[in-house]
């Protein structure tokens, strides 16, 4: 089903906002992100970037960048340890202040995520999700979204997918600025960056129909 834009500012308004914000959030944060790299080189090696394939609108896979937050630590047999192992304390305030997702202004300057959005997931969850959950996609994925502000990591899958999806049947400016401060909020208080069963968020298996 082809997603209709709520209205004008969907239409017209929200895609050139995006970039200019994001633009001048690169300007004004440069010098953080600058010190951000060099301490996450010093710290935990290079990369100092993160890449990972992430489905966007229409399912469209994109490169999505982060900052890097784990190291490449393996057991004896060459495999990579558990994310819980490899995620020192350094990485975890880059996560819990959000630092690691700076570099997603660059994915929103090219167009393949927005500033308010459901968040880009893994795309092996692409078949998981059910009809409804796959709504989602309709849009551009964001750098924070309405699941963000209503609880985060702390909260179901399923109740996160919920949010998308009221998300995307309702796309407005007054919405977009009122969840772009209320992050900002729980960014400063550091809440929901923790799931209560992994270090950010238990992989999606699918929900029970």
């Amino acid at each position: 089903m082809m997603h209709k834009p709520y209205g004008p500012y969907e239409r017209w308004i929200k895609r050139p906002q995006d970039f200019i914000c994001a633009l001048l959030a690169l300007i004004i944060l440069s010098p953080v992100m600058l010190v951000t790299a060099i301490l996450i080189r010093v710290k935990l090696g290079s990369p100092v970037i993160f890449s990972q394939e992430r489905p966007g609108r229409n399912g469209k896979i994109f490169k999505l960048y982060k900052f890097r937050s784990m190291t490449d630590e393996k057991d004896e047999h060459g495999a990579l340890l558990p994310d819980e192992q490899r995620l020192p304390t350094f990485g975890k305030r880059l996560r819990n202040t959000s630092l690691d997702e700076l570099p997603e202004l660059v994915n929103i300057l090219k167009g393949d995520m927005s500033i308010v959005g459901p968040r880009p997931l893994l795309v092996v969850y692409l078949q998981r999700y059910n009809e409804e959950q796959a709504r989602r996609h309709e849009v551009r994925p964001g750098f924070t979204g309405l699941a963000q502000v209503n609880g985060r990591n702390a909260i179901s899958w399923e109740e996160k997918f919920a949010w998308d999806v009221k998300y995307v049947d309702r796309i407005t400016f007054l919405g977009d600025w009122k969840i772009i401060f209320s992050t900002l909020t729980t960014v400063l208080k550091r809440e929901g960056v923790h799931s209560e069963n992994a270090a950010t968020m238990e992989e999606f298996m699918g929900s029970r129909e």
